[in-house]
């Protein structure tokens, strides 16, 4: 595990907590290797202990760059993130984005700082952070309520998890204020390093009427100027305050340490103090180190209303008073110093109620999530058609909808309807719900509607009144066609219709032969591959199939080049069926040359389709037919998912190699919001899709397209958790891969491999 941030012996908030979180976790899980990335400002050398592997200077890219490779190289799993706009590079720390795109282990970011109103270049940066990480970490409720509310960051990627806390038992003051020079002495405390949004001269101002009181009280401030301030200003911010307090006369009762200390000796200046005080000037501190810590050593407290001593101050934990109110402050902490029971009392419920803040249970809080993304399995989906059908009448599924009613407008299509059959079929799996006899006639009464015998063509395109709007559909279509026809003569339950889709197929079949789309190809090679399934002796139909087949292969080796190893010139829809066809007929065939090309040809469409931090990014429909360019990032649809996952499971059934899982998993996560946008396209209570990613938001449209495709999705993942071997007895059923396969078992790659047999068979392992 490996840990990026500012380390000690730099002398800021997040080296000091960076370095505590790494000794916490160390300390828990003495097995696990730890290390700390260190940013390091310019001009700055740091002795930084061993266990800071490699440093970062924050104004070189190249650095950050390095640090990904160093990283990536080390097989670190999981890397922790501490977010600080200062502390990185660039245009609002833009340069860390150099370094996260380039991990190829999951990231969990803990926010130190959420802006509620960020400008556009601070958001820009704050969200791709975001999206890149598994899981956000923040320290109070109002950073979650923030990053819902402004950033639109979904919960359930949203942990909360209060600042640390050294485990220090409850004590008096007494013999600290001894060790310390200040015995006998009413003792008021601010520590942290020294900057004008502190508020110290608030504190200042208030002094005068608490010593009305309190005639021997000291405020003892205690920390070194920020090394920012230092380097802009030198020390005439903490001159400034000197001058202040001599003004008012304040003498002893005013005393600056300038330095930064050692946990210990901070720990005995907490230890002494009978009120801490946090007067700071600006509402949006998400989070405080100083005040974490002053509360777990249970002292009385009174502070501005910043948003983490709102929370951490609440019921009575201690006293807030306005921002800038020197009366008010010095009204509340002269009460606390004067009343015995009321500060002990204060002090007591601090420290009871910060024994969940120990580093202990924060590291064990910390690891539970930073565990989950290395090992996270991914929930097993369920299949809900409820959408599904409320998108359907009785003619067919309707083509678009308006959000999620059904849009009348725009009729039905050839190419939706045959999508749904397919999924009809996919349903009549044991382990799934099948659609209703009633609902999967009227899809195939709209395909079969759809074929004109006078042009030996599918029309595509029929009005909300049943009124055909073309006599022939596109070459893509009528493959799309023949496809689902296919896999319902081998998958229908009802042998009748079996029959009638193995018919009709055959009519339309010898259509194809003049095609020219290399996608009306592969659709009708995927059709051809459930059509021949059962072993049909049909030689026309085997005859085509090598014919189409080859002509893949022909474009493949035509067009390809060393850097775009494509069909053709361009990227468009459903890329991923091309690479699909060749490897299932080559599987079925024999032919390993069709699916070695469809393994190399798919393997160049994943890379190109995986974004730099490692989530799945599908072709985006502006860049349809751009030739030999990257992908554009937008529309991204979830046809290129459903594609992707399906073509990815062909090619793990064909070689085994684990990475295929890997590549299914992406694009399945991609729906689930691991995209661009991190926002969800999928309601998995009803099943529903959204149409799609644009630049700045889904499209909240939800058609017929995109629910079939996503519960294809759905269907073809947990038919590959089947096959997937655990611990546990896993049944195979010979009907997933052929009637006619056996299966070995690999354990190593964890994996089982199909061969084909002369008769059927069926097996039950035990890994």
């Amino acid at each position: 595990m490996a840990f990026i941030g500012n380390s000690l012996p730099r002398r800021c908030g997040i080296a000091t907590f960076t370095t505590d979180l790494q000794q916490a976790v160390a300390a828990s899980r003495p097995d696990l290797d730890t290390s700390i990335v260190a940013m390091t400002n310019p001009g700055h050398d740091y002795d930084y202990p061993a266990i800071v592997r490699f440093q970062v200077r924050d104004d070189v890219i190249e650095d950050y760059i390095e640090a990904a490779h160093h990283l990536n190289a080390g097989q670190i799993d999981v890397v922790s993130l501490q977010h600080e706009f200062g502390i990185f590079g660039g245009a609002d720390g833009a340069y860390i984005m150099a370094m996260l795109s380039r991990l190829t282990m999951p990231i969990v970011t803990t926010l130190h700082t959420i802006l509620a109103k960020p400008s556009a270049s601070q958001r820009d940066v704050f969200e791709r952070v975001i999206r890149i990480s598994s899981k956000v970490i923040v320290m109070a409720k109002k950073g979650r309520d923030l990053l819902m509310s402004v950033y639109r960051v979904p919960s359930e990627k949203i942990e909360i998890i209060p600042h640390g806390i050294p485990d220090y038992p409850f004590t008096e003051p007494d013999r600290a204020k001894e060790r310390l020079g200040f015995a006998g002495r009413p003792v008021i405390l601010t520590f942290g390093l020294l900057s004008p949004n502190k508020g110290i001269e608030v504190m200042i101002d208030a002094m005068p009427s608490i010593l009305k009181s309190n005639p021997d009280a000291v405020y003892v401030v205690l920390g070194a100027t920020h090394p920012n301030l230092i380097a802009r200003d030198g020390e005439a911010y903490r001159a400034s305050l000197t001058r202040r307090a001599a003004d008012l006369g304040l003498g002893d009762h005013v005393v600056f340490s300038n330095r930064f200390v050692n946990q210990p000796t901070l720990l005995d200046y907490i230890s002494m103090c009978d009120v801490y005080v946090t007067p700071y000037l600006n509402e949006a501190q998400m989070t405080s180190g100083t005040l974490s810590y002053s509360f777990g050593l249970g002292k009385a407290i009174v502070s501005t209303p910043y948003w983490h001593a709102q929370e951490l101050l609440a019921d009575g934990r201690g006293v807030l008073v306005g921002f800038g109110d020197a009366v008010a402050l010095g009204q509340q902490v002269a009460g606390l110093l004067s009343d015995d029971g009321r500060r002990r009392a204060m002090r007591a419920q601090a420290w009871l109620v910060s024994r969940s803040m120990t580093w202990e249970r924060t590291a064990d809080r910390f690891l539970e999530v930073l565990r989950a993304p290395a090992a996270r399995v991914m929930e097993m989906p369920e299949i809900r058609t409820e959408y599904f059908l409320s998108m359907c009448d009785d003619t067919g599924l309707f083509q678009h909808a308006v959000h999620s009613v059904p849009d009348r407008n725009h009729g039905y299509c050839v190419d939706d309807n045959a999508r749904a059959l397919i999924l009809a079929g996919v349903l009549n799996h044991q382990n799934e719900h099948p659609l209703t006899e009633a609902r999967t006639a009227c899809l195939a009464g709209f395909v079969h509607h759809a074929w004109n015998p006078a042009t030996r063509r599918f029309r595509n395109f029929m009005s909300f009144d049943r009124r055909w709007l073309e006599q022939s559909g596109s070459e893509d279509s009528h493959g799309r066609t023949l496809w689902a026809l296919g896999e319902c003569s081998r998958a229908d339950i009802n042998p009748s219709r079996r029959r009638w889709a193995a018919a009709l197929f055959a009519e339309a079949l010898p259509a194809v032969a003049v095609f020219t789309s290399p996608r009306a190809w592969a659709f009708s090679l995927l059709g051809l591959d459930a059509y021949l399934a059962d072993g049909r002796d049909d030689i026309a139909a085997e005859t085509l199939r090598s014919v189409l087949a080859d002509r893949l292969m022909a474009r493949l080796s035509a067009t390809a080049t060393d850097d775009w190893v494509w069909f053709e010139s361009g990227l468009a829809y459903d890329n991923a069926r091309l690479s699909q066809a060749l490897i299932v007929t080559g599987v079925a065939s024999g032919g390993r040359s069709y699916v070695e090309a469809g393994l190399k040809s798919l393997r160049w469409l994943a890379a190109l389709q995986t974004a730099p931090a490692g989530y799945f990014r599908p072709v985006g429909t502006g860049g349809f037919g751009e030739t030999r360019r990257k992908p554009r990032l937008f529309d991204q649809q979830p046809v290129e998912a459903t594609a992707t996952i399906a073509a990815c499971a062909a090619a793990w059934r064909a070689d085994g190699d684990v990475t295929w899982k890997r590549r299914i998993d992406q694009a399945f996560a991609w729906f689930l919001g691991d995209n661009d946008l991190g926002v969800a396209l999928v309601d998995q209570e009803t099943g529903s899709c959204r149409d799609g990613l644009h630049p700045d938001r889904a499209n909240e449209n939800r058609g017929g397209e995109s629910v079939v495709c996503y519960l294809l999705a759905v269907a073809e993942i947990r038919r590959i958790a089947e096959l997937v071997i655990d611990r546990h007895p896993v049944t195979i059923d010979p009907g997933i891969l052929s009637c006619k396969t056996a299966f070995a078992v690999q354990p190593s790659r964890g994996l089982i491999v199909a061969s084909t047999l002369s008769e059927p068979a069926s097996a039950v392992f035990t890994s």
